[in-house]
C-alpha cells in the first residue's frame, strides 16, 4: 500500500502510448471503472495502435483522446498544465524485438529520449504525484533453465537486445529522477501479453492469423525458447492496483510462473483450428540473440492483492475468437506476418524511403527547440529540406525560417513543370522533405490571371502535379502550400454562424481563375497520398512593410469591405509546417489560425498599435466587383483539426496582436 495505507486517487491521468495494445486495456478499464477521474489518451498513432482500440472509451465524457508523440517536450509541458495532469502511466515504447535488430535508432528515440522528455516536463511543471513507467522483463536479461526461482524486483539489469537495451536505458532515467528531483515514480517490469487488438507482429496474433489463412507458423529457432504469458486483462487489472497501491520508489514484476515453450504455443493454436503441428509449424532462422527464457518472481505484486485469473486455455480461445471476428482490424499485415521482420511496416522497401521514414519524419519536437548554447538538438540533423519558390513570399520566409533553426535546405533549380529538371534537383540536393510554395498568384493579384490563363494552369495545375508525381516516385513527402480561397460562405456555412469548410469539403467557389486553378488541383492531389496539402488564407506577418501581406494591402487601399474571414498568421504558421513534415503529416489541412477576423478589426488593430491617425472607409460587395476584374473568396475554415495537432496553435486575432502588432507597436 501507499504511504499511511491509503489507495493513491489521482484526478487527471495522462496515459502515453494509449492506442496501443496494453495500453488500450488498462486505458478503457479505468474509464469504465472510474468515471470520476478524467483519462487523457495520448498516441502518435504509429503502426502497432489503433484509435479503435480506443472505442469503448471514445464516448465517455470522462475520456479525451490527443494525437501526439512523446518527444515533443512542447506538447508534453503543454498537456501537464492545461489538462492539470497528476499522473502518468507511461506506455509508449517501441516494443518489437525483431524490429530493434533493423532499426535500433527509432527505439533509442521513442524508448529512452521520449522518456527523458516526459521526466523533465514532470520535473519543470511539478505537479506530477504519480509517474508510472511501464517497461519488460527482458531488462533482466535471460534466466537459467535449471532455476525455479524467478528474477525479483532487485536483480541486476543484463539486457541482450537492442530493445531492451532501451528499455533498460530508460529504466536509468526514471531512477536518476526519482532520487535527484524526488519525482513520484513507479516502474513496472511484465511478461509478454496476449489478448484481444494485438498487432499482428507479436508471436500468438501472428500465428493466428496465419493459421487463419492457412499458412505454415514460423519459429525462430528449435521451439525451446520457454516464455510466460498472462492475459490482456489480467495485466489491465495489476496496472489498476498498482495505480492505486503501489510505493512510490517501487518496482513490479507483473507475471505468472506458469511457462510455455514457444512450440507448445505453435501446438496449441494448431489445436484449435484442428490442424497437425508437424505440418503447420516451419522453422526458421533464429534471431541474431534469442534469450532462451524470462522468468519473474511475481510476489511482490501479489501482496498488494493481485493475482492473475485468466487461464491459459480460456485466454487463448478468447484471443482467437476476436481474431475470427476482426480478421481486417489492422488492415494490410502481410508486411507483418514475414518470420524475420527486420524494419516497422510502415516503411517503404527501398533504401532512400526507409531514411526518410524513420530517420527524421516521425521526430516531432518543436522546431525552435535550441539549447542555451545555441547548439541544435536531435530533431534538427540530418534534415534537409529542398524548397521550391525561392522569390516568393512564403518560401523566401521557409528558407530564413531554416536558416536561424539551423535546418539544411536548398532551393530547387527546376521548373515544376519540367520533371527531368525536378528529378535532377532530387539527385542534387537528396532531401529528407520537399516543399512546394510555387505557383502564380498574379502581379499584384489575382486578376493578372484572368488574362494569363495558360501561364496560370502550367504553374498551378501542371507543374504542381508534376512535383507531387515525381516525389511520389521518389518516396517523398511533398509539404504543398495552397489556398483556402476556393469557398465561399454558403447556406451550410452561412456569414457568422460560426460553422467553417471542413478538409474534406468540396471547393464550392471558382469565381476567379486563380481559385478555378487551385481548386481543381486540389482535387486531383487527392490521389496522391505522399501530399500534404496545406490551405493558406489571406497570408500575415509581421513584416509590415511587405506588399503581399494582407495587412498592409489593407492599410493602403482606399476603401475596403468588411468581411469575416479565416486567415494564416505566417509567422506561427510556417514552423507548424516544418513540424509537419516530420510528423509525416499528409492530407488536406485547413492551415489557418482558428476563428476569424473582419477587415475593420485588423484595422482598429493598426490603428490602435501603430498609426493612432489612421482611418479608412467601408464598401460593398457590389461597388468593390465595379474595381476588380475577378470576385474575391470570403469564407470561415474550420481549424479544429489542425488545433488538435497543434493544441498551442492561438485563435487569429490573439495571433495577430502577439505576432504582428505588439512587436511592431510605435511608441
Amino acid at each position: 500500500m501507499a504511504p499511511g495505507n491509503e489507495a493513491y486517487a489521482p484526478r487527471n491521468i495522462l496515459i502515453t502510448g494509449a492506442a496501443g495494445f496494453i495500453a488500450s486495456h488498462v486505458t478503457n478499464r479505468l474509464v469504465k471503472n472510474y468515471p470520476h477521474y478524467k483519462i487523457v489518451a495520448l498516441d502518435k498513432l504509429d503502426y502497432c495502435s489503433s484509435i479503435k482500440n480506443l472505442r469503448p472509451s471514445q464516448t465517455s465524457p470522462n475520456f479525451r483522446f490527443i494525437k501526439g508523440d512523446i518527444v515533443s517536450a512542447d506538447l508534453i509541458n503543454y498537456l501537464l498544465v492545461a489538462e492539470e495532469i497528476d499522473t502518468i502511466m507511461h506506455f509508449a515504447a517501441q516494443t518489437h524485438v525483431d524490429n530493434s535488430f533493423g532499426n535500433s535508432f527509432e527505439f533509442t528515440n521513442n524508448n529512452i529520449y521520449g522518456t527523458h522528455v516526459l521526466l523533465e516536463a514532470c520535473k519543470v511543471t511539478q505537479r506530477i504525484k504519480r509517474f508510472i513507467h511501464v517497461s519488460t522483463d527482458e531488462v533482466y536479461g535471460e534466466t537459467d533453465l535449471e532455476t525455479d526461482i524467478g528474477n525479483p524486483e532487485a536483480s541486476q539489469l543484463l539486457p541482450t537486445n537492442p530493445y531492451s537495451a532501451t528499455k533498460a536505458g530508460a529504466e536509468m532515467l526514471v531512477m536518476a529522477y526519482h532520487r535527484s528531483y524526488g519525482l513520484p515514480t513507479i516502474t513496472t517490469r511484465g511478461n509478454n501479453v496476449y489478448g484481444p487488438n494485438q498487432y499482428p507482429e507479436k508471436l500468438i496474433p501472428k500465428f493466428i492469423l496465419l493459421a487463419m489463412n492457412g499458412e505454415k507458423l514460423p519459429i525462430h529457432g528449435n521451439g525451446s525458447n520457454v516464455r510466460s504469458y498472462l492475459y490482456s486483462e489480467d495485466v489491465a487489472q495489476a496496472f489498476e492496483v498498482i495505480l492505486h497501491k503501489g510505493v512510490i520508489g517501487h518496482v513490479y514484476n507483473i507475471g505468472t510462473k506458469k511457462e510455455r515453450r514457444v512450440l507448445d504455443v505453435a501446438g496449441d493454436i494448431c489445436k484449435l483450428f484442428g490442424s497437425n503441428p508437424e505440418k503447420a509449424i516451419d522453422f526458421v532462422q533464429d534471431r541474431p540473440f534469442n534469450d532462451q527464457r524470462y522468468f519473474l518472481d511475481d510476489q511482490k505484486l501479489k501482496k498488494l492483492g493481485w493475482k492473475e485469473s485468466t487461464p491459459w486455455e480460456e485466454g487463448l480461445k478468447r484471443t482467437l475468437d476476436w481474431y475470427t471476428q476482426n480478421p481486417d482490424w489492422w488492415g494490410d499485415v502481410s508486411a507483418a506476418l514475414d518470420p524475420h521482420p527486420r524494419i516497422s511496416v510502415a516503411t517503404h522497401s527501398n533504401e532512400d524511403s526507409w531514411f526518410f521514414q524513420y530517420g527524421f519524419s516521425r521526430l516531432t519536437r518543436s522546431c525552435s527547440e535550441i539549447n542555451k548554447d545555441g547548439d541544435l538538438k536531435q530533431d534538427q540533423q540530418g534534415l534537409k529540406f529542398l524548397i521550391y519558390g525561392r522569390t516568393g513570399w512564403i518560401g523566401g520566409l521557409l528558407g530564413k525560417l531554416c536558416k536561424e533553426k539551423g535546418i539544411e535546405f536548398e532551393y530547387g533549380n527546376g521548373r515544376l513543370e519540367d520533371r527531368r529538371s525536378l528529378i535532377d534537383d532530387i539527385r542534387r540536393v537528396r532531401p529528407t522533405h520537399v516543399f512546394n510554395a510555387a505557383g502564380v498568384t498574379g502581379r499584384p493579384n489575382v486578376d493578372w490571371c484572368e488574362s494569363h490563363k495558360v501561364e496560370t494552369i502550367r504553374a498551378n495545375v501542371v507543374g504542381t502535379l508534376t512535383l507531387a508525381d515525381v516525389c511520389k516516385e521518389q518516396s517523398l513527402l511533398l509539404m504543398n502550400f495552397a489556398t483556402g480561397c476556393i469557398f465561399e460562405y454558403d447556406n451550410e456555412h452561412k456569414l457568422g454562424s460560426g460553422i467553417g469548410f471542413k478538409e474534406e469539403d468540396k471547393p464550392n467557389f471558382i469565381g476567379s481563375f486563380y481559385s478555378k486553378t487551385k481548386a481543381m488541383v486540389e482535387e486531383l492531389l487527392r490521389e496522391y497520398p505522399n501530399v500534404c496539402t496545406l490551405r493558406v488564407r489571406m497570408p500575415i506577418s509581421s513584416d509590415l512593410s511587405n506588399p503581399r501581406n494582407f495587412i498592409t494591402k489593407i492599410s493602403r487601399y482606399n476603401k475596403v469591405v468588411n468581411i469575416p474571414n479565416s486567415m494564416t498568421v505566417l509567422d506561427e504558421l510556417l514552423p507548424i509546417s516544418i513540424e509537419m513534415a516530420k510528423r509525416n503529416c499528409k492530407g488536406i489541412w485547413n492551415f489557418t489560425n482558428p476563428g476569424v477576423v473582419s477587415h475593420n478589426e485588423i484595422l482598429e488593430m493598426y490603428k490602435k498599435y501603430i498609426d493612432p491617425k489612421f482611418k479608412w472607409e467601408n464598401f460593398g460587395l457590389e461597388e468593390q466587383a465595379k474595381v476588380i476584374v475577378a470576385p474575391r473568396s470570403n469564407n470561415e475554415l474550420d481549424a479544429s483539426k489542425l488545433k488538435r495537432e497543434f493544441p498551442e496553435l492561438l485563435s487569429i486575432k490573439d495571433s495577430i496582436l502577439k505576432f504582428v502588432f505588439v512587436p511592431n507597436r510605435k511608441a
